[in-house]
């Protein structure tokens, strides 16, 4: 109970430091007007707030930015005694209060969408004898106040105030005022009641043409992608993004509207059409490692999130997606020229206006199916062929001791994949840059193990007596220590595929047709069953010279793919570059339009026909190689 009590005390000092920036933000340019004192009364209340905030800062729980914070506050209160202008005051307080909020942070957003409808009686009811009936600061008793009422139709005032800013006030009330706090309505009201008094600054006619707006200004979209950001938004901040039109008729439907955040399909394309758009700007500028940072960017936080669900739709799409928009990293690398950039960017956006067609369409059953069956088929399958081989080769070994190290390998990795997905989605957020970087190492690393473990099993086909050799030698060769390596090459095979699949059906999920969805996911463990079970009896009735050299075909073909799939992931996590060509992107093989792609793997192809080769030098000079 007494750390439940502190955690509340820490969060309420927070939000009053965070309101008194923010009131300070909006109003400091009601107390100096071109270097000088306008209102005197006003410049102390500024004076005083700004060092109340240090104060306060000072005074918070120890933390790393804490020191940090105190200086810029500081540095805040230097400016307002020098009487810097308004614009430099306010970005001071607003750049300090979300560090404030990074530091410290406590819910800045409601948790579903508002009615706002609900708050008109509310207001009625609670603000309008102060604030007035339509939010002039006119109300009966507000006229007989000192100070007056906010007037929430101060166009000015209105566009440098965001909801959050209206319900902390409404939430926590204003010092020095008469303005109390009303923390006993309950949360969702308290919300309701920030967005409704947002609406006073602007008329129905903006909010009309704001929909417009909203519907198609894809700039405005990806500044405002979720309830978070919307809450914390000042139509000053959203003018600086997308232009100072846009932007009030954008606030004035949302201020009405903030269901339409969510309601509007996150699963859009506007943040990577913004951020090429800005990396384009970047080119102009000359600022080439800013253009490129947003090209990756423009993948990683605009493309990369929506694959889940693109893949369940159009596989081959997201392919050609991934292909063009590396083309354009390969393309700023090359410093090509800006009318060919522009080229690229417009082959993009046509890809894009397809995935936005398929991502808008409602998908029915039967797409639901088959996208559920051919992901866990497809994404399964390299796994699946890993640890069958991994199985036949112990059993022919006559080690089935050893096969629950394996066993316990992939149920392992199957088990870790459940558990990273969930502290992905219910406690950290992992990037794509993450998840292409964990794939692409994984892959890397495997196709490594299976090179050795595929020159390994040639060898031993260039044997001569199998069976004294499986008795003498293999038997005494698998030792704890390989069992151990067996358990990691099946924990690593299965794992980096995993996670991949849990995503994707997570998305699939999303979309409804849960029976379908099912029903696709047993017809895929099925037939991964069924090809299990007949390779392993196809294995089990091979000679053994031929299924070693069945296995190591297989493991040094697996090897050539997943090196191909390990650098296209560090590519796309901005780890290595890419120079595209024009040529074939075929997952199923790893190969994708890369120099760097294809070049490793072409190298690893030469160093597996490299180690047959000597394999078989070896087997002819030792006189053992089977006729």
């Amino acid at each position: 109970m007494s750390f439940a009590t502190t955690a509340q005390a820490a969060e309420a000092d927070v939000r009053r430091i965070w309101q008194l920036l923010d009131y300070l933000a909006v109003d400091y340019g009601g107390a100096i007007k071109n270097g000088s004192v306008a209102s005197a009364s006003e410049y102390e209340e500024m004076r005083e707030f700004a060092k109340t905030s240090q104060s306060k800062m000072a005074a918070l729980e120890p933390h790393p930015e804490r020191a940090a914070l105190v200086a810029e506050a500081q540095s805040l209160s230097v400016a307002i005694e020098a009487k810097k202008s308004s614009e430099e005051v306010a970005a001071l307080a607003k750049a300090l209060a979300n560090h404030l909020l990074s530091a410290y942070p406590v819910p800045s957003a409601p948790p579903t969408p508002p009615l706002v409808a609900k708050a008109a009686a509310m207001y009625q009811a609670q603000c309008a004898a102060c604030h007035g009936a339509t939010g002039n600061g006119d109300g009966p008793v507000g006229l007989k106040l000192n100070p007056r009422p906010v007037a929430f139709t101060h166009k000015d005032r209105a566009r440098e105030r965001s909801a959050f800013a209206l319900y902390q006030a409404i939430s926590q009330g204003i010092e020095g005022t008469a303005m109390p706090g009303f923390a006993t309505i309950p949360e969702s009201d308290r919300w309701a009641l920030a967005f409704f008094i947002g609406r006073f600054a602007h008329g129905n006619d903006e909010a009309a043409a704001g929909q417009k707006v909203w519907a198609e200004n894809a700039a405005v979209r990806a500044q405002l992608i979720n309830l978070d950001a919307l809450s914390r938004m000042t139509q000053a901040d959203l003018a600086k993004q997308v232009g100072d039109e846009p932007a009030s008729l954008a606030m004035a439907y949302l201020h009405a509207h903030p269901e339409a955040v969510v309601q509007t399909r996150a699963l859009s394309f506007d943040v990577a059409r913004q951020k090429l758009e800005q990396s384009l700007a970047a080119v102009e500028k000359g600022l080439a490692g800013q253009a490129t940072d947003l090209a990756l960017s423009a993948y990683l936080d605009g493309v990369e999130p929506i694959e889940p669900t693109l893949a369940t739709r159009d596989p081959a799409l997201k392919g050609r997606i991934e292909t063009a928009m590396g083309r354009y990293r390969s393309l700023l690398a090359s410093k090509a020229s800006l009318p060919e950039l522009h080229a690229q960017v417009n082959v993009i956006d046509g890809l894009f206006k397809k995935g936005d067609e398929l991502l808008g369409s409602s998908a029915d059953a039967t797409a639901a199916y088959l996208g559920s069956l051919t992901i866990l088929v497809r994404e399964g399958l390299e796994a699946l062929l890993v640890v069958v081989a991994m199985i036949a080769f112990l059993r022919k070994a006559e080690r089935v001791d050893m096969l629950s190290f394996v066993h316990a390998g992939w149920v392992g990795a199957l088990a870790l994949g459940v558990v990273t997905w969930g502290i992905a989605t219910y406690f950290v957020s992992v990037s794509g840059a993450s998840r292409e970087v964990t794939e692409g190492l994984s892959s890397l690393f495997a196709a490594v193990v299976l090179l050795s473990v595929g020159m390994w099993m040639h060898q031993k086909s260039m044997a001569g007596v199998w069976q004294k050799y499986i008795h003498d030698k293999l038997s005494a060769a698998l030792s704890r220590k390989s069992a151990w390596f067996m358990f990691g090459l099946s924990f690593i095979a299965v794992y980096r595929e995993v996670f991949e699949t849990i995503l994707f059906y997570a998305a699939l999920w999303e979309q409804g047709n849960h029976q379908s969805v099912l029903g696709g996911l047993a017809s895929g463990i099925a037939i991964l069953v069924i090809v299990a079970v007949a390779l392993l009896r196809f294995s089990a009735s091979l000679p053994i010279s031929k299924f070693f050299t069945w296995s190591s075909s297989l493991v040094a073909v697996l090897a050539v793919i997943l090196t191909g799939k390990g650098i296209a992931g560090l590519q796309e996590a901005g780890w290595l570059d890419a120079s595209s060509f024009n040529g074939p992107r075929i997952d199923l093989l790893g190969i994708h339009p890369s120099l760097q792609g294809v070049s490793a793997q072409l190298l690893m192809a030469v160093l597996v026909v490299a180690g047959f080769l000597w394999n078989a030098r070896a087997a002819r000079r030792a006189g053992t190689e089977p006729t």
